[in-house]
C-alpha cells in the first residue's frame, strides 16, 4: 500500500484485498507528516520482513538440494562399506530423512510459488488501486482548485459586500445626524415662533394703546382752545378768572403730566418696534441659513 497526500491536512491509501480505499484528515500538516513518515516506516519494515522470509525459503531449498547431491549412490555405497545389507542397513534412516527434508521443500516450494501468484496478483491490483488512485488524485486536485477558485471570488465578493454594508451603515449614521439637526432646528423654529406670537401680541396692545394717544391730543387742543377762551371771557371776568386760575394752573399741570407720559410712552413704543424689527431681520436670517 502507498500513502498518498491530497492535500496539506488529508491523505490517502488503498487496501486492494479489500478494494477500499481509505482516508484520513489531520488537524495540522505536521500531524500529516509524521504519520506518513510512519506509514513508510512500517511498509519497509514489513517488505524487509518478507525478503528475509523470501531468502529463509530459498536458502532451505538450496540446503536441501545440496545435501541430495552429496547423499552416496547405492552402488558407492556398495562399493565402500561392502555388501548390500550392510547398506541397506545403514543407508534407510538416511533415506527416510532426505526423503521428509524434499517433501517439506517440495510442498515449501509449492507454497512460495502460490505465495508469489498471489502477490503478483496484489501486485497488478495494487497497480490498478494506484492507477485509479492517480485519477482521483488528479480530479480531487483539479476540483480542489476549482474550489479555491470558487472560494477566491466568494471572498472577494464577501469583502465587496462588507465595505458595500460600511459604507450604508456610515450614510444611515449621517443621516441620523441630518435627522436629528433637523429636529433641533424644527423645535428652535417653533421656540423662535412662539415668541413672535407674543411679541407680535404685544405690538397689538401697543398699537392699542397708541389709538387712545390722538384722542388725547384732541382733548388737549379743545382744552386749549377753551382756555384760552376762558381766558378772553375773563379778561371781562376777573372775578371768574380768579378762581379758575387755580383750575387753570391744574389743567395745565396735568397736560404737562400727560405730555411727559405721552412721550415716555412713545419712547416705550419704539424701542418695543425696534426690538421687534431686530427680532424679525434676526428670524429671516436664521431662515436663510436653514
Amino acid at each position: 500500500m502507498t500513502f498518498t497526500k491530497t492535500s496539506q491536512k488529508f491523505g490517502q491509501w488503498a487496501d486492494s484485498r479489500a478494494n477500499t480505499v481509505f482516508g484520513l484528515g489531520f488537524s495540522s500538516e505536521q500531524h500529516l507528516t509524521k504519520f506518513a513518515e510512519k506509514f513508510q516506516e512500517v511498509k519497509e519494515a514489513a517488505k524487509l520482513a518478507r525478503d528475509k522470509s523470501q531468502e529463509k525459503i530459498e536458502t532451505s531449498s538450496n540446503h536441501s538440494q545440496e545435501s541430495g547431491c552429496e547423499t552416496p549412490s547405492p552402488t558407492q555405497a556398495s562399493s565402500v562399506n561392502g555388501t548390500d545389507d550392510e547398506k541397506a542397513s545403514h543407508a534407510g534412516p538416511a533415506d527416510t530423512h532426505l526423503k521428509s527434508e524434499n517433501d517439506k521443500l517440495k510442498i515449501a516450494l509449492t507454497q512460495s510459488a502460490a505465495n508469489v501468484k498471489k502477490w503478483e496478483i496484489e501486485l497488478q491490483t495494487l497497480r490498478e488501486s494506484n492507477a485509479r488512485l492517480s485519477t482521483a488524485l488528479q480530479e480531487s486536485a483539479a476540483s480542489v482548485e476549482q474550489w479555491k477558485r470558487q472560494f477566491s471570488i466568494c471572498r472577494d465578493e464577501n469583502d465587496r459586500l462588507r465595505n458595500k454594508i460600511d459604507e450604508l451603515e456610515e450614510q444611515c449614521s449621517e443621516i441620523n445626524r441630518e435627522k436629528e439637526r433637523n429636529t433641533q432646528l424644527k423645535r428652535r423654529i417653533e421656540d423662535l415662533e412662539s415668541e413672535l406670537r407674543e411679541k407680535e401680541t404685544e405690538l397689538k396692545d401697543l398699537r392699542k394703546q397708541s389709538e387712545i394717544i390722538p384722542q388725547l391730543m384732541s382733548e388737549c387742543e379743545y382744552v386749549s382752545e377753551k382756555l384760552e377762551a376762558a381766558e378772553r371771557d375773563n379778561q371781562n371776568l376777573e372775578d371768574k378768572v380768579r378762581s379758575l386760575k387755580t383750575d387753570i394752573e391744574e389743567s395745565k399741570y396735568r397736560q404737562r403730566h400727560l405730555k411727559v407720559e405721552l412721550k415716555s410712552f412713545l419712547e416705550v413704543l419704539d424701542g418695543k418696534i425696534d426690538d421687534l424689527h431686530d427680532f424679525r431681520r434676526g428670524l429671516s436670517k436664521l431662515g436663510a441659513d436653514s
